[in-house]
Formats: structure tokens, C-alpha cells, sequence
């Protein structure tokens, strides 16, 4: 269960007294369990009525410990069981009614080899090109640019997965430092061969016949992934000579 925090610099003691926390410390308390979540998908968020802050009369927005709250199971559901936004949506106001709200399992384009367990397994949730722009507050212009370079990708339906909101935020803020997409290229290189390497490693037991052995695959890529993005960022602070949080 996420932790609200006790206070902090700069959250206000009015703030604090209240139990309400701004979009920052918010960010803060979410980063423990999600280091990928940003500013832009919690505006994203809200935006698609997953979740309601409060606003001060000058327009800042103040969550509540139950606002968190939910953050955290969106984006939890998000990231473990890959349910689109609508369908997550759907399964926390039925749950906020009081209605019996199993968890949903969406079905997925699949391909001729796959078994049975792998047509229950719920699909990456996706969102429009639109909905893409107005998450990561970019324009047209500024996507297709970013598209020529590789750093974002629709699938074949012209949608993307929900991991390119978080790209391309992480792009837009580089972009303030003065770091532009062609630079980027060979940050996409270097993750396309990090990719590589843990998908030669799990490759056999994708392809084993056993469903569990099957099943140990996905778990073993998350395993994988979640140690080879520790080393690329402890390379690149031993690189440059700093030490990050």
C-alpha cells in the first residue's frame, strides 16, 4: 500500500494539516513503486477521469490520500495486468458502488501458435494518437519529428501502447535542456540492444511447449529488464561522475 508522506519542503503547512498533497509530492510518493510515472500521466489521468483533485482557487491541483490511492491501482493494473484505461475505469467505479468487481481480463490479438493460457492473458493497453498528444502536451509537428527518429512507434492500427505516454515525456523534458530527438538516437539503439540481449536469453522458454514454463518467460523478461535498466543507469552515473537518488 503507498505511504503518504509526513510533510515536506515546500508542501505547505495548510497543505499538510489537510492531508492534501500537490501533483510534485504526489509524484514523490508514487516514484517508490513506479519510477517511470511522470507529471504529464497524472495530468493524463485526470484528464481520462480515472481520477477527481481537488483544485485551489488559483488552480492547483491537491490530491487526497484516497486520490493516491487510486493513482497507485490505475497505474497497477496498468503495469500488471496491461487493462486499457476505459476498462480500468469501469472495474473502480463499480468497485467505489460496492459491486462485486472481479478483475477484468481483456482479450488480445494473438498469433496461430499461441495456446490457450496465452489467449487469456490480458492485452497492453493502448491509447489514440490523439490522447498521445495531449498527455505528453506535444504538437503534431513534434511527433512526427520524433516518429522520423525512431523514439516512438505506432503499432499497426496507427495506436500506441501506454509506455509511449511515458517516452514521450521523458523526451519533451529532455527537449528543456536543450537535448533534441536526433540526439536520442542512440539511447533507442542502445535500449533496442539491451532488448535483444534479454529476449536471447528468455527466447527458449518462450517457445517450450509447458504453459508454465511459458508463463516463467514473461516473468523472467520483468526480472531481466527491471536489472539490466539498473546496470545502464548505474554505467551512466559512473560515467559522469555524479550520484543520483
Amino acid at each position: 500500500m503507498l505511504q503518504t508522506p509526513s510533510g515536506g519542503a515546500g508542501s505547505g503547512t495548510a497543505a499538510r494539516d489537510s492531508g492534501l498533497m500537490s501533483i510534485g509530492t504526489v509524484l514523490n510518493v508514487l516514484r517508490d513503486e513506479f519510477p517511470e510515472v511522470t507529471i504529464s500521466k497524472i495530468r493524463f489521468l485526470e484528464s481520462e477521469g480515472l481520477i477527481e483533485p481537488q483544485r485551489t482557487p488559483s488552480g492547483y491541483r491537491k490530491f487526497s490520500p484516497r486520490d493516491v490511492e487510486r493513482l497507485g491501482h490505475v497505474l497497477r493494473m496498468q503495469r500488471d495486468h496491461y487493462l486499457p484505461l476505459k476498462v480500468i475505469r469501469e472495474h473502480l467505479d463499480a468497485m467505489a458502488r460496492g459491486e462485486a468487481a472481479p478483475l477484468p481480463v481483456v482479450g488480445r490479438q494473438r498469433s496461430g501458435d499461441d495456446g490457450p493460457e496465452e489467449a487469456e492473458r490480458s492485452t497492453v493497453a493502448r491509447i489514440g494518437r490523439g490522447e498521445l498528444l495531449a498527455a505528453a502536451d506535444i504538437d503534431e509537428a513534434e511527433l512526427r519529428e520524433w516518429e522520423s527518429y525512431g523514439l516512438l512507434t505506432p503499432l499497426a492500427d496507427g495506436v500506441y501502447d501506454a509506455e509511449a505516454v511515458t517516452v514521450a515525456a521523458l523526451v519533451a523534458e529532455l527537449g528543456r535542456f536543450g537535448i533534441e530527438p536526433r540526439h536520442l538516437r542512440v539511447m533507442k539503439a542502445a535500449a533496442e540492444r539491451e532488448a535483444g540481449l534479454v529476449d536471447q536469453v528468455v527466447a527458449p522458454l518462450k517457445r517450450h511447449r509447458n504453459p508454465q514454463t511459458r508463463t516463467l518467460a514473461e516473468t523472467r523478461t520483468k526480472e531481466l529488464a527491471a536489472l539490466t535498466m539498473k546496470l545502464h543507469s548505474a554505467l551512466v552515473k559512473a560515467a559522469l561522475g555524479v550520484r543520483l537518488p
